[in-house]
């Protein structure tokens, strides 16, 4: 959730959000991460296509993989 509306919603600037609530902003945002990445791998543990596209997307975001990359050299 942008930072706009969560200061809009407390009744507060984005400044005196940031400077207040500096840390739970950052863990906020570390957590819906972590959840995120942890159903993601739960879906990767599937036998179906969804697996598939998130076995695919797991590697190009977290790895770096891309089909448009050369192969590596041996």
């Amino acid at each position: 959730m942008p930072q706009a509306e969560i200061a809009a919603v407390i009744g507060v600037t984005e400044p005196t959000l940031r400077r207040h609530y500096r840390c739970e902003l950052d863990r906020g945002a570390a957590k819906v991460e972590a959840k995120l990445v942890a159903n993601l791998l739960n879906i990767t543990n599937g036998k179906n296509g969804t697996a598939l596209k998130a076995i695919i997307f797991s590697l190009q975001a977290r790895f770096g993989w891309s089909k448009y990359s050369p192969p590596p050299t041996r």
